[in-house]
């Protein structure tokens, strides 16, 4: 889930860059032009050290029989705000004085503080904009690598388990927090919607590294997750209008349930009619990338069609692999597609480890000690409340609830927004913003190893659906 859209969407004007606000746009414009270079510099600083994390981080895991994506995550912790500050963003008031890589652009530059600020947001900004390619790629081959007539088939059971994922942690967490914490209302609400949406980019990743991606399971995960990602788009238009004006902007609400209806329907109708076209655009080209480069126009466009409907950009992209994963180019376009996920995809997951910051662990910071039994609190709820749901499957034999409810347990990048969102708003305290991040962090890595497990354990999960 992107933390761009929901920000931007809700609280653009407290989130104009300050820095830009009293200078004149020629004179903006020529200090950018003159940082261009620098700015490229330190992207591909970045993005040398990222590169060289992620492939450490998960040859390690590899050795150690761990998924390697949580080796990527455990290695953008240690090159990130936890540790040794190699990759750090704006977010949570840090500054490029905190990143040794942008303490040696200034070094090589000899920038002056104010353009090595403009600097480091700009780099910031490109190293994001990466990331989520990244994540609106990895959907896309996610989605290429499903089977639409299977998804179809569990959409009920997907559908179920979503809505009591929703249902079990946000009421839970809600009437906990004030029942037991004596949390206000409205603040409780919100940390209580923190726990509802799943990070589908971390489960499915795992579940295609593990093979496990077209297994009953899988398949119901990847479609709860999804429905889990459109019902937490509502869930959180309801909490920031509660934020905002302290009540529920029903239009608003009622928009985002039609819309997300409407797509999701008709990006599965539009598989029906679009292949046959896409098969005729490709067989008439004739020049390179001639199945790859159309495949990712369309993937691009839906992306850009979820997010222009204030929906997520990477629900366009997983549709946009569910339909041309009936195409007859579909094994050829997979292998196409990989050397890019290549690319991109590690961008994506070093930077939510870099993100996390660790130190909200530390309890010898009061706001953290006043934080850590809220936070267990709700890292139980998380957990719970999310695998709980396997057991709401029916009509399916055989079938691992354990691993269904494990695979919706990750909130990776999605909480932080609430959690953002929550900050920026004034509604969160800091102990209270502090327990979500942690529940964050902690869903987060604990996810991939659990599945691991739950997994390796089970005869039933290797049950596979036939093609």
């Amino acid at each position: 889930m992107s933390l761009s859209l929901p920000l931007s969407l809700f609280f653009s004007p407290i989130l104009t860059p300050f820095n830009t606000r009293a200078i004149p746009s020629f004179l903006l414009a020529s200090v950018e032009a003159e940082n261009a270079p620098i700015v490229l510099s330190s992207v591909l600083l970045s993005l040398v050290v990222i590169y060289l994390a992620s492939k450490l981080g998960s040859e390690l895991a590899r050795r150690f029989d761990f998924p390697p994506v949580l080796g990527e995550l455990v290695a953008g912790v240690v090159v990130g705000v936890s540790a040794l500050h190699l990759v750090t963003f704006p977010e949570g008031g840090l500054t490029a004085t905190d990143s040794l890589v942008m303490t040696a652009i200034q070094l090589l530059n000899h920038l002056t503080p104010e353009n090595l600020a403009n600097v480091f947001a700009s780099q910031s900004e490109v190293i994001s904009v990466l990331a989520e390619l990244g994540v609106i790629i990895l959907l896309f081959e996610i989605g290429l690598e499903s089977d639409l007539k299977q998804l179809q088939a569990v959409g009920v059971q997907a559908v179920v388990v979503a809505c009591v994922g929703v249902a079990v942690p946000f009421a839970a967490g809600t009437l906990g927090l004030m029942s037991i914490f004596h949390v206000p209302a409205i603040a409780a609400i919100f940390a209580g919607a923190a726990l509802t949406a799943t990070s589908i980019g971390i489960t499915s990743k795992v579940l295609s590294e593990m093979g496990q991606l077209k297994s009953k399971e899988g398949q119901i995960i990847v479609g709860a997750a999804i429905i889990d990602d459109v019902l937490g788009i509502i869930v959180l238009a309801v909490v920031a209008s509660l934020a905002k004006t302290g009540s529920v902007d029903v239009m608003n609400v009622g928009y985002l349930i039609v819309s997300a209806t409407a797509f999701l329907i008709g990006s599965i109708l539009l598989g029906q009619v679009f292949n046959s076209s896409f098969i005729a655009i490709v067989s008439k080209l004739e020049t390179r990338g001639n199945i790859v480069i159309p495949a990712l126009v369309f993937a691009f466009f839906m992306a850009f069609l979820g997010n222009a409907i204030h929906l997520e950009a990477i629900l366009g992209a997983f549709a946009a692999g569910l339909v041309l994963e009936e195409s007859d180019v579909r094994k050829e376009l997979d292998e196409l597609i990989k050397p890019i996920a290549d690319l991109l995809v590690p961008i994506f997951f070093v930077t939510v480890g870099a993100r996390a910051d660790l130190s909200v662990l530390n309890p010898a910071v009061a706001d953290n000690r006043a934080g850590l039994l809220i936070a267990i609190f709700l890292v139980a709820v998380a957990i719970v409340g999310k695998v709980v749901t396997g057991w709401f499957v029916f009509g399916i034999p055989n079938v691992n609830r354990l691993a269904i409810g494990v695979g919706m347990v990750p909130r990776g990048e999605v909480g932080l927004v609430f959690a953002a969102i929550g900050s920026a708003s004034g509604v969160l305290s800091k102990p209270l913003e502090v327990s979500i991040i942690i529940m964050v962090i902690l869903t987060t890595f604990l996810a991939p190893p659990l599945l691991r497990i739950v997994f390796g354990t089970s005869t039933e999960s290797n049950i596979t659906v036939d093609s």
